[in-house]
C-alpha cells in the first residue's frame, strides 16, 4: 500500500476535516518516532512510510462506527470495505491502537507509537488552540507538559496512554512530546495551525 492509496482510502472515509487533520498529525508523528526509534545505519523509507501510513490510516474507521451508532467497534474496521488492501502490519497497529475496543493487543514498537502518539497529537492541538495565535509554532514542549499536567485540560486525551512510551518504547514522556510536537510542527501549514 502506497501512501497515496493510503490517502485516498482515508478520504473515502473521512468527512471531518479536523479528522483528516489529526490523522495527518499522527502520519508526522510516527514518522518522527520512526526515526528515534529505528538505529540510522537500519532506517529505510519503505518502513518510514509503513509507519506514516499506520498513523494516517489509524482511525479510517472513526467516522462510520460513530455514524452507525456504533463507537465501540473502532478499531475493528468492520465498517471499512477495503480492509483486507490493508497490509497486516499496518491493519495490526490500526487495531491495535483502539485495543480497548477491538481486543487487538500492541505488540510492535509501531503499534505502541501510535496508541501513544494518537492521544498526544490530540493533546498537543487542543494546547495550540487555546494560545493566543492558534498556532503550533508557539507552543514549547515545556508549554505542552504543563497542560499535560492539568487533568481538567483536554480530557478526552489520555494520559495513561500517553505515559505509554514510556514504558513500551523506551523514550521519556518529555522527549516524546518534544519528538511528536516538533513533527506536527513540520507539517502546520497543513494542519492549519
Amino acid at each position: 500500500m502506497t501512501r497515496e492509496d493510503a490517502q485516498q482510502l482515508l478520504i473515502r472515509h473521512i468527512t471531518n476535516k479536523n479528522l483528516i487533520k489529526h490523522c495527518l498529525a499522527a502520519e508526522a508523528a510516527m514518522k518522527a518516532l520512526y526515526k528515534k526509534l529505528t538505529p540510522q545505519d537500519r532506517q529505510n523509507t519503505t518502513d518510514e512510510e509503513k509507519w506514516g501510513i499506520t498513523g494516517l490510516l489509524h482511525d479510517v474507521d472513526y467516522e462510520e462506527a460513530q455514524k452507525n451508532g456504533h463507537v465501540e467497534q473502532h478499531g475493528t474496521l468492520n465498517f471499512i470495505k477495503e480492509k483486507n488492501e490493508i497490509p497486516p502490519d499496518i491493519l495490526h497497529g490500526i487495531q491495535a491502537h483502539a485495543y480497548k475496543y477491538s481486543k487487538v493487543m500492541p505488540q510492535s514498537q509501531m503499534d505502541w507509537g501510535i496508541t501513544a502518539c494518537d492521544q498526544l497529537t490530540g493533546l498537543i492541538i487542543a494546547c495550540a488552540l487555546v494560545r493566543p495565535d492558534k498556532k503550533l509554532v508557539s507552543l514549547t514542549p515545556e508549554s505542552v507538559m504543563k497542560k499535560f499536567r492539568q487533568k481538567d485540560f483536554a480530557k478526552g486525551a489520555d494520559r495513561n496512554m500517553i505515559r505509554l512510551c514510556e514504558d513500551k518504547l523506551d523514550i521519556p514522556l518529555e522527549e516524546f512530546v518534544s519528538i511528536t510536537l516538533l513533527a506536527m510542527q513540520s507539517i502546520s501549514d497543513t494542519l492549519g495551525l
